[in-house]
C-alpha cells in the first residue's frame, strides 16, 4: 500500500512539473522541448508496466504474440492525448492486415520512434533486440512476456547465423519482427537515412519471408534535440508494397538491401515534402563505411540494433 501511495505521489508530482512547463512554454518556448520529452519518458513507464501485466494476461490466455501491438496502442493513445502527436499511416493495400510474417523495415530518427512503432506495429509482430535487455527492469520483463526475438550478438560470429535463431522463430510462430537497418538514430534535421546493416536483409532471406518497408517522413518540425524543437503535430507513415526473397540467397543481400534503402530514400523525401511543405533536394547515399548505402563490415555488426 505504501508503494502505491509513493507511486501517487510521484505521478501527482511528475504531472504538475509537466504542466507547469507547458504553461511556462507560452513564454519560454522551449519549455515545450522539456515537457514534452517528461511526458514522452513517463508514458513510456507507465505503458511498460502496463506491458507486464498485459504480457502475463495474454501469455495466460495464449495471445501473447499481440501484446506488443496492444502496449504500443496505449503509447500513441497517451501520446496523442498528452502530447499532441501523431503518426498518420497510409496503407492502400492493407499490407498491415495482410502480410505475416514479414521483415518490416523503418527509418531510425529519434527516440520518438518508439510511438512510431506503437501506431504501426501490426498484431503478431515484435521487435527484435540485443539480449542484455532482458535483464531491464519492466522493458526487459515485458519484452520477454511478450516474445521478442532476441539476438545474441556476442555469441556469434557473422549476422546470418545470428539471424538464423530468429529465422525459425518467425516461421515456426509466424510472426513477422520490425527491425531499424540503419542500427542507430540518425537526428537528422532533413530527410535522410544512414548505410543500411543487413541484418534485417539476411533475417528475411534465411526465413523466406517478404521485406515491408515502412517509410516515414522526417519529423525534425516535431521533434528537433539539437534546436530543442518537441512540437504537436502529424507525421505521415507510408507502408510500401512487400518485396519478396522467396529464391534468394545471402549472395543476393546485398543488392537487396542497396534496392531497398533507394526505393525508401525516395519515398521519404516525398512524404517530408508533404508534411513540412517544402521543396527538399534528393540526399546523395552516404560513403560513412559504406558502399551504395550497405554496410559492408565482416562480423555481427552487420546486424541491425
Amino acid at each position: 500500500m505504501s508503494f502505491l501511495i509513493s507511486l501517487g505521489v510521484f505521478l501527482v508530482g511528475y504531472a504538475a512539473v509537466v504542466l507547469g512547463l507547458y504553461t511556462m512554454s507560452f513564454i519560454v518556448p522551449k519549455a515545450a522541448f522539456v515537457a514534452r520529452s517528461l511526458t514522452a519518458y513517463i508514458g513510456l513507464l507507465l505503458c511498460a508496466i502496463y506491458g507486464v501485466f498485459a504480457s502475463i494476461v495474454l501469455r495466460i490466455l495464449g495471445k501473447e504474440q499481440i501484446a506488443q501491438w496492444t502496449v504500443g496502442r496505449a503509447y500513441k493513445y497517451f501520446m496523442a492525448a498528452t502530447a499532441g502527436i501523431h503518426f498518420d499511416i497510409e496503407d492502400p493495400n492493407h499490407v498491415l492486415d495482410t502480410t505475416r510474417p514479414a521483415v518490416f523495415v523503418g527509418p531510425h530518427q529519434t527516440e520518438l520512434d518508439v510511438l512510431m512503432l506503437g501506431c504501426i506495429f501490426p498484431q503478431y509482430c515484435s521487435v527484435t533486440a540485443k539480449s542484455s535487455l532482458k535483464k531491464v527492469p519492466f522493458l526487459g520483463w515485458f519484452m520477454t512476456l511478450s516474445g521478442s526475438i532476441f539476438i545474441d550478438r556476442k555469441n556469434t560470429k557473422d549476422a546470418r547465423s545470428a539471424m538464423a535463431g530468429a529465422a525459425s522463430q518467425m516461421k515456426d510462430r509466424k510472426q513477422s519482427v520490425f527491425m531499424f537497418p540503419e542500427g542507430t538514430r540518425s537526428y537528422s534535421k532533413d530527410p535522410t537515412l544512414l548505410p543500411f546493416k543487413k541484418g534485417a536483409f539476411h533475417l528475411a532471406v534465411q526465413a523466406g519471408v517478404p521485406i515491408v518497408p515502412v517509410v516515414v517522413a522526417n519529423y525534425s518540425h516535431v521533434l528537433w534535440h539539437k534546436g530543442m524543437t518537441f512540437n504537436a503535430g502529424r507525421i505521415p507513415i507510408k507502408v510500401l508494397d512487400p518485396i519478396p526473397t522467396q529464391g534468394l540467397t545471402p549472395e543476393d543481400v546485398d543488392e537487396l538491401t542497396r534496392s531497398t534503402r533507394e526505393l525508401m530514400l525516395k519515398e521519404m523525401v516525398a512524404l517530408t515534402e508533404k508534411a513540412q511543405k517544402r521543396a527538399i533536394t534528393m540526399p546523395a547515399s552516404s560513403d560513412n563505411g559504406a558502399k551504395n548505402g550497405v554496410v559492408h563490415a565482416s562480423g555481427i555488426d552487420t546486424a541491425s540494433k
